[in-house]
């Protein structure tokens, strides 16, 4: 099988898997030479499996705005990703850096807000943000923690060179593929395992669950742990009807729970259960309709009196998508030293503010070289990757940012790692990310993998499912 189409040219982005001579990297030695060894015929037939078993199990999402409302099976590769130990130690150990810092911000920012009064951060940023709830200041959280779960986008552009993209703080998904897909590879090729030391990852929703029981009030020995849904039309209702199973916990909707004297319970058919901590996969608007949104008929009334009084925990805390919104990202590193006195283990993308005069100006000049996001966007959609845009669609966006430059966020076209993946046309290299899922409770952990999402189509550098992405394995090597 020839690894490399087009031969052994010097590759413009890092190829995790081949060198520039077409020789396999030293972690990814034993699993090319495997790989070498198979007839095209045979990783065809293992490809067509992994799609009939996905499709036959229902793993699927929903792709917002697609009016035919046809849920899709996400697509899967079956060419994993490997990771060296010492990559992974920089990866988690920078991850579980940001997160104590992003949690010691939130706890902040609803309190003393010190980063505010140090002039490390402008009060507007904070105060003015759509995200920031104001309901929540002096609200104390269990543990002080805001996110328990959060998925920080990782990509790597050389060997040991990786920036974070975005972290992902209010309902994060995606873990379910990560959890599927490693099931898929042990299902598909389980001599795999047997021949090399791949770190596991099933015991995520073991770490999850003791995370949640340890955040629950106070003075609560057995609490009773739920999964609260939107409901079987929600894009990610996979996700949260998989969670729930692995965990053994009720996976429940808004018209399942009540609050009666700020105690929050569920309705069960032997009465009412008192509930202690919800892990909650709905937005802040439309969690308590008494709160927040009115018309909302997705939440449960009083739930954020109940949440106020600390009668209930949420994970994640209500208010933490100010932390994750893409204008606030560009001070995590400066969080990481206010509040932690360290210095950043990785590194943020360079991130020009549009609601800045002189970023503004520069990114007018050089739209065609810039990615341009919406601060509050997500899923790869209302982005802008210049160097793929058509002049019309440069001018259309233009006339966005010019709007409302306070909107968007700015950053370079990043060289995105490539990793080879089994497409129509053979084995050819496609760019990747990585996304960890960080878990905190009485202590910051993850489990040594994540998801790697891989744009499918040829040259581009948008991962995300809804825009034409797939997901891989994602091997941590041991020791």
């Amino acid at each position: 099988m020839n690894m490399l189409a087009n031969g052994p040219l010097k590759p413009r982005y890092y190829n995790e898997m081949y060198d520039g001579d077409g020789a396999p990297h030293t972690h990814y030695a034993d699993y090319a030479a495997w790989l070498s060894a198979k007839p095209v015929e045979f990783m065809l037939q293992k490809q067509k499996e992994a799609d009939t078993l996905y499709a036959r199990h229902g793993i699927t999402f929903a792709v917002y705005g697609d009016e035919t409302g046809v849920e899709r099976s996400i697509p899967f590769d079956i060419i994993p990703r490997v990771i060296r130990p010492a990559a992974w130690k920089v990866i988690s150990d920078g991850c579980c850096q940001r997160m104590r810092a992003l949690n010691a911000f939130l706890n902040d920012i609803y309190h003393g807000q010190d980063i505010i009064r140090a002039g490390i951060i402008p009060a507007e940023q904070i105060v003015n943000n759509k995200l920031f709830r104001h309901e929540m200041r002096g609200i104390n959280v269990p543990s002080d923690v805001y996110v328990h779960i959060a998925g920080i986008d990782i990509v790597m552009v050389g060997p040991d060179t990786f920036y974070v993209l975005e972290d992902n703080l209010r309902t994060p998904s995606g873990v379910s593929y990560m959890l599927e897909n490693r099931k898929m590879m042990m299902r598909l090729f389980p001599e795999l395992f047997v021949r090399a030391s791949i770190a596991p990852i099933d015991h995520y929703t073991n770490v999850l669950l003791d995370n949640l029981r340890a955040v629950a009030p106070e003075g609560v020995a057995d609490p009773t742990v739920v999964l609260l849904t939107p409901g079987s039309y929600n894009s990610a209702y996979f996700e949260h009807a998989f969670l729930a199973q692995q965990m053994g916990i009720e996976l429940v909707e808004g018209q399942d729970l009540f609050v009666v004297d700020d105690f929050a319970y569920m309705r069960t058919t032997h009465g009412p259960q008192r509930v202690h901590v919800i892990y909650r996969r709905i937005d802040d608007d439309y969690l308590d309709p008494v709160a927040f949104k009115p018309e909302s008929t997705l939440g449960v009334r009083g739930l954020f009196s109940a949440y106020r009084a600390g009668n209930v925990t949420l994970a994640n805390a209500i208010g933490t998508g100010v932390a994750d919104d893409k204008s606030t990202y560009k001070y995590v590193p400066d969080m990481i030293r206010f509040y932690l006195n360290q210095e950043p283990i990785l590194q943020n993308v360079p991130t020009y503010r549009l609601s800045e005069a002189d970023d503004l100006k520069y990114v007018l000049a050089n739209l065609p070289e810039l990615v341009v996001k919406e601060v509050q966007g997500s899923g790869g959609y209302g982005m802008l990757v210049g160097p793929a845009a058509t002049k019309v669609e440069l001018e259309a966006y233009r006339a966005r940012i010019i709007g409302n430059p306070a909107e968007f966020i700015a950053q370079p076209t990043l060289a995105l790692s490539t990793c080879p993946t089994f497409v129509q046309s053979g084995v050819a290299p496609r760019h990747v990310d990585l996304r960890p899922y960080v878990l905190s409770g009485k202590k910051v952990t993850l489990v040594p993998g994540g998801l790697t999402r891989v744009a499918l189509r040829d040259g581009s550098l948008v991962v995300n499912s809804s825009q034409g992405g797939g997901t891989k394995d994602t091997w941590v090597m041991e020791g």
